[in-house]
């Protein structure tokens, strides 16, 4: 668990995934569930912001680290499709790179709809594995990284359906925007190494990075909608 964390907050620091987070924010309203919510960053800056922030997650252990971290947050262990909370009783829904890691991310999205308020803003957010870039001088082998670790996940390239998620479910005014965080220095290593490279692949993308000529690319889907009357 330490080392995801780590992996986590290094990620949120970065300019690029901070502005991204502060977009996904707009809108949300004055009660917003944030599901998926890992070490609690983001249910932490929207209580200060006022909001009643309600942070949910499968992991016990991740729970248990965002209660610690953002005393001013609200902290269940919950699934996803199966909220704590009652039909139409937040004003904003946010789920950041989490629909990919479930067996069925459509009952999430239709969980959005009860819990949100007529009027309420669904934002969904993440990456499409199968589109993530990476320059190299082994393609090929770029190529089959990059896809093993996307075969290995139950629904991958569920954000390019975002969009049809929301779409399905009822919600209107739904709207997609794509962003890219982007790495040219040794903090993308770490991420690299997560993807599942090692050995030669991995030496290469340090030296890279120790020459100033590593780039990593990855777009990030963001979709958002409202939760019709």
């Amino acid at each position: 668990m330490s080392t995801l964390l780590t992996l986590l907050d290094a990620l949120d620091d970065r300019p690029r995934a901070v502005a991204l987070r502060e977009r996904t924010y707009r809108g949300l309203g004055d009660a917003v569930v944030d599901v998926g919510c890992g070490s609690g960053r983001a249910v932490g800056e929207l209580a200060a912001r006022g909001a009643r922030a309600i942070g949910v997650d499968a992991d016990p252990a991740m729970i248990e680290t965002a209660t610690a971290r953002w005393p001013a947050g609200e902290f269940h262990v919950a699934d996803a499709a199966a909220l704590p909370l009652g039909d139409g009783s937040v004003t904003g829904y946010r789920a950041d790179k989490v629909l990919h890691v479930l067996p069925e991310p459509a009952l999430a999205v239709a969980e959005a709809r009860r819990v949100l308020a007529p009027g309420g803003r669904a934002v969904l957010t993440g990456q499409d594995w199968d589109t993530i870039v990476i320059d190299s001088d082994d393609p090929v082998r770029t190529r089959s990284i990059v896809h093993t670790r996307a075969d290995g996940m139950p629904h991958p390239r569920i954000a390019r359906r975002y969009r049809n998620l929301l779409l399905d479910h009822g919600f209107t005014d739904v709207t997609v925007e794509v962003h890219a965080l982007v790495w040219t220095d040794a903090g993308a290593l770490p991420v690299l190494a997560n993807l599942g490279g090692d050995g030669t692949w991995l030496a290469e993308q340090a030296a890279r990075a120790r020459d100033d000529r590593l780039f990593v690319a990855v777009p990030i889907f963001l979709a958002a909608g409202t939760r019709a009357g």
